[in-house]
C-alpha cells in the first residue's frame, strides 16, 4: 500500500535541494532513489537531497548526538553520499527554523564532517561554521577543452581543486569533470573551483560539484576558494594575525566568507525555503523496480 512522503525544497544561493524531514530515519533512500527525487524531468528536482534525522537515530551521527540534536545525512543528486555541503548546511537550519526545531540565534548541526556550529540571523542570513581548511601538499593541474591551470588543493571536509583563469568561460560547460593532474590527489573525486578577480577581497567563481555536475552555488567551494585566494594574496590569517574576509560570487548569488586567525572559516549566506509537499512512495517503489 502507498503512503504519501512529505518533502521540501529550498535552495541557497540558487544551490537547490529536495529536503525529506525523516527523524527517526525509517525512510528507505538507496542512492538510486536519491537520484530519482533529484531528477529535474522525471522527479522533484536538485542538486542535492537534505535527509532530516536524529542524530541518535543514524548509526553515523550517533557519536554526535550528545553535541547536535539533528543530522544532515546529505547525498549528492546522483545519489553519492558527500561529506559535507555548505549551501546544505544553511538550508537545513532554515528547515530546521521552519519547523520549530530551532530559532534565532545558535544551534548545532551534526553532518559526515562534524558538527558544525550555526547562527541564524534576524535580517535571515545563516552563518555556518566551516571548520579549517586544509591544504595538501603537492602540485595539481586541471585540465578543459586543452587547457591547463596549476590548481590549490583545499580540503574542507571534501576535496577542491581552486584554479585561478583569465575568464569563467574557460571553464567550459562544466558537464563532465575536469581533467585533473595526478589522479591519485582525489581519489574519490573532485569538485573543481574556476576563480577569476572581480576587485580587492572580491572575486567570482564557478564549480563543478562531484556528482552533480555544475551548480549554481558550492558554499565548501566558495570557502576554498577564499582560502586559497588568501594565500595566493599572502593574507594567510594565522600569519597577518587578521581576518580576511573575501565576497565570492557564484552564479546564484553571494557568500561572504571569513576566515580567523585561529584558522576557522566562517560562511555567510542567504537560505531559503521555496515549496513543500508530498510525494508517493508507490511511484518511487516503481522507479526502483
Amino acid at each position: 500500500m502507498s503512503t504519501r512522503i512529505a518533502f521540501l525544497k529550498g535552495h541557497g544561493t540558487e544551490n537547490d535541494f529536495v529536503i525529506v524531514p525523516d527523524p527517526e530515519n525509517a525512510i528507505d533512500l538507496p542512492p538510486a532513489a536519491v537520484a530519482a527525487l533529484c531528477d529535474r524531468r522525471a522527479g522533484i528536482g536538485g542538486d542535492g537531497l537534505l535527509h532530516v534525522v536524529r542524530s541518535a537515530a543514524h548509526p553515523e551521527a550517533k557519536d554526535m548526538a550528545a553535541e547536535a540534536e539533528w543530522f544532515m545525512d546529505y547525498r549528492n543528486g546522483d545519489g553519492s553520499v558527500a561529506e559535507m555541503c555548505g549551501n546544505g548546511v544553511r538550508v537545513f537550519a532554515r528547515y530546521l527554523q521552519r519547523a520549530g526545531h530551532a530559532t534565532e540565534g545558535d544551534l548545532t548541526i551534526a553532518t559526515r564532517g562534524g558538527v558544525k556550529r550555526v547562527h541564524l540571523a534576524k535580517n535571515g542570513d545563516v552563518t555556518v561554521g566551516m571548520g579549517r581548511a586544509l591544504l595538501p601538499e603537492g602540485d595539481v593541474v586541471v585540465s578543459v577543452d586543452g587547457r591547463s591551470w596549476p590548481a590549490r588543493n583545499v580540503n574542507m571536509g571534501n576535496p577542491h581543486a581552486v584554479a585561478f583563469v583569465a575568464d569563467l568561460a574557460h571553464a567550459g560547460d562544466l558537464y563532465s569533470p575536469p581533467a585533473h593532474e595526478p589522479a591519485t590527489a582525489y581519489p574519490d573525486g573532485v569538485n573543481v573551483e574556476f576563480v577569476v578577480d572581480r576587485g580587492p577581497r572580491h572575486v567570482a567563481m564557478r564549480v563543478h560539484e562531484r556528482g552533480s555536475g555544475e551548480t549554481r552555488s558550492c558554499g565548501t567551494g566558495a570557502c576554498a576558494v577564499a582560502v586559497a585566494t588568501a594565500r595566493r594574496d599572502g593574507a594567510d590569517p594565522a600569519v597577518t594575525g587578521t581576518r580576511a574576509t573575501y565576497t565570492v560570487d557564484v552564479p546564484g548569488g553571494t557568500l561572504v566568507i571569513t576566515e580567523r586567525p585561529d584558522g576557522e572559516i566562517e560562511m555567510t549566506g542567504p537560505a531559503v525555503i521555496v515549496a513543500t509537499g508530498e510525494f508517493d512512495s508507490a511511484w518511487l517503489e516503481g522507479v526502483l523496480a
